[in-house]
């Protein structure tokens, strides 16, 4: 088998002047380089003005995945790649990847093999720099909060009330709880406790991803809620008069991203929220913009269907006005031997309450055994669930032609989609259907006070908004170590706070980190570079 890197690095990119001719994007570029570029979002402005139709939506979610992941980025370049070979206008729309899994566990996020978006290692590596805009639009705002605790302006933060952390582009568990403001007799600042989140667990980066306008993104910003006065009155960004200054970082990183895949499918990476610990999805800009400029958009919601399609469904379409016709379940031989069959019964069962269609794309790695691979496709059969047996790892869009077939004709049907709430339920109403249909607990249970908490935020106006939930990738339920098609559970509910710069409530569940740690055994272990410039060790 061939690496990533290898395979990258004898693909001969086209110009990104000549993806953007296919789509019709020449004259409308910020180059970066010879190979990537940024889209002014305007385009999407000048097309919608035009009445230009969208296209169809499908989208690539899965069954529970093992801690290496189960190929979910591969197959939605797979099969954009597949859907080009029928000859069909397609695009891809993704997130960025975080240099915290790339130097952890999960290794890179585009893609692998022949199913990969390029420059691979600048795509994994800083790329155009937008995570890094994001943390430090995060970061102004706390050092504009610290600023403003230290000069007492006005109005008064209660210091132990600030609810606004930093963040950083790494897993840094040391960084989870800690002291600022020491030593100098009180000239470094106010002495509290404080903390790092990760920079994709962000409310700027789920502002970001959820905008649509430079506009609405100063708006959004405006709206973060950074703490408490003395007498628990919120306290905004815009209080702090902040939301100018962060957009102002934001400008370039709130364009789209334009990339290419080994095929030379034109795709969109774009915004960075993780589903596990935020909602999950790429920027709702690029997907949008995707939508006028092809007749099929294919993307991709992190993890299985109980956190990242969950969240595309209720918050994303939902904010974007967005109607997915068709999505694709990636399952494979590990994952089934260590979940179970009726993980992914309980996974397609999931996409039917939206009343979207699906098909299962079987992802096979290099060492499956074929007889097994045929076994678990009849085992799905007699369940009546549509499947095939994909490889595009290996055979890049020829790997999937039979998948792409089916999707396209999942996607002639009329699109049926319904979210699985209504936003005039209370949010204890929506936690529980979520937790209850898409998990399958049997109840939900609330730590001391959460239910205060929960009233509170109904009195502050925050009632009607959609939750994020916070919730471990490894199990159905909130507990990590419950596999297959947990029973009779009770999911836990220890904490909630709401983003109303995001726009929703993000509920906490279980032991579920925002800052991430490191293994024992790092990914960054493996990265390298040679004298010729040439990056290995990325996966």
């Amino acid at each position: 088998m061939r690496s990533d890197e290898h395979i990258a690095q004898d693909i001969q990119l086209q110009p990104i002047s000549s993806i953007a001719r296919t789509i019709g994007l020449e004259q409308d570029l910020i180059p970066y380089g010879a190979y990537k570029a940024k889209v002014p979002l305007s385009k999407l402005d000048e097309l919608a003005s035009k009445g230009t139709p969208d296209g169809k939506l499908i989208l690539v979610t899965a069954m529970t995945p093992t801690p290496l992941g189960e190929g979910k980025t591969t197959n939605t370049i797979g099969l954009s790649q597949a859907l080009h070979k029928l000859g069909l206008s397609v695009m891809s729309a993704i997130r960025e990847p975080s240099l915290g899994p790339c130097m952890g566990v999960k290794g890179g996020a585009a893609g692998g093999g022949y199913s990969q978006v390029l420059p691979m290692d600048e795509i994994n590596l800083h790329f155009t720099g937008d995570l890094h805009a994001v943390t430090m639009a995060n970061n102004l705002l706390s050092a504009l909060i610290d600023n403003h605790l230290h000069q007492g302006s006005s109005p008064p933060l209660h210091p132990r009330k600030v609810q606004w952390k930093r963040v950083m582009d790494m897993n840094d568990r040391s960084l989870r709880e800690v002291l600022i403001g020491l030593g100098s007799r009180g000239s470094n600042g106010v002495i509290r406790e404080d903390s790092f989140e990760i920079t994709a667990a962000s409310e700027v980066m789920a502002a970001l991803c959820l905008a649509d306008s430079l506009q609405d993104l100063k708006q959004r910003l405006g709206r973060i809620i950074v703490g408490e006065t003395p007498d628990r009155q919120l306290v905004s960004a815009g209080d702090l008069k902040a939301q100018g200054a962060m957009t102002a970082l934001l400008k370039q990183a709130f364009d789209p991203n334009l990339v290419q895949s080994v095929e030379g499918v034109p795709v969109f990476v774009h915004g960075g929220p993780f589903a596990n610990i935020a909602h999950g999805c790429n920027s709702l800009a690029a997907t949008k913009l995707a939508l006028k400029l092809s007749d099929y958009v294919v993307t991709e919601a992190g993890f299985a269907s109980d956190l990242g399609a969950e969240k595309f469904f209720n918050i994303t379409c939902r904010v974007g006005g967005l109607t997915p016709h068709a999505a694709v379940l990636v399952v494979t031989l590990r994952a089934y031997k260590e979940h179970g069959i009726d993980n992914i019964l309980k996974h397609m069962e999931n996409l039917t309450h939206y009343k979207v269609p699906g098909v299962v794309s079987i992802n096979r790695f290099l060492q499956d055994d074929p007889e097994e691979l045929t076994a678990l496709k009849q085992e799905l059969d007699q369940h009546g669930i549509p499947a095939e047996i994909t490889d595009f790892r290996e055979s890049g869009g020829a790997g999937g032609i039979e998948l792409a077939r089916r999707v396209v004709d999942l996607c002639s049907l009329p699109s049926e989609f319904t979210p699985l709430y209504s936003l005039d339920s209370s949010l204890a109403e929506k936690i529980e259907i979520i937790c209850t249909k898409m998990y399958g607990a049997a109840q939900v249970s609330y730590e001391k006070g959460i239910k205060t908490k929960l009233k509170k935020l109904h009195e502050q106006g925050f009632g009607s908004l959609p939750v994020c939930m916070a919730k471990t990738q490894m199990s159905l339920s909130d507990n990590p170590k419950a596999k297959g098609r947990p029973e009779g559970f009770a999911v836990t509910v220890r904490d909630v706070a709401v983003k109303a710069g995001a726009g929703f409530v993000v509920v906490y569940t279980g032991e579920v980190m925002t800052m991430p740690g490191l293994p024992r055994e790092p990914a960054a272990g493996q990265i390298d570079v040679d004298n010729d410039g040439n990056i290995t060790g990325l996966f």
